[in-house]
């Protein structure tokens, strides 16, 4: 399953591409978002833009995903959502972590990005624990 590419989320998927994790800017008046749309949330305006994130950030809250089956994934699915240190939240897919047990996510843990290469066209952050951050 591929993600929908469009006119408002392309930049952030060329990003993906070279390895970097870029967040929707308004030009009028800065305020960064995600997930990215047409016009600010803050002052209406369509002058959008994008910055380049540090790509690391804190669990806010998670999930272990069981079920439904999602084409492509392997069950069970860790999803967080993270605050980026940019002040954004983002649902993050998280590898690398056992989905329970004391060796399991915790809310606070830091986490930082990573890339998924699916094909030369299609490359997905995917995030991984930064080490020593365990609370």
């Amino acid at each position: 399953m591929r993600p929908v590419v469009n006119r408002d989320n392309a930049y952030f998927f060329e990003g993906t591409r070279d390895q970097e994790l870029r967040l929707q800017k308004c030009n009028a008046c800065g305020v960064l978002r995600h997930p990215p749309g047409p016009a600010c949330p803050d002052c209406g305006a369509f002058d959008r833009g994008h910055v380049v994130a540090a790509g690391t950030g804190t669990v806010f809250s998670f999930l272990v995903h069981h079920a439904p089956q999602v084409p492509g994934k392997e069950l069970p699915l860790v999803i967080a959502l993270l605050d980026l240190d940019e002040g954004v939240r983002m649902v993050a897919e998280v590898a690398g972590v056992p989905p329970e047990g004391p060796d399991g996510l915790q809310i606070g843990e830091r986490l930082a990005v990573d890339w998924n290469v699916i094909d030369d066209e299609l490359t997905l952050p995917i995030w991984r624990r930064v080490e020593g951050s365990r609370a």
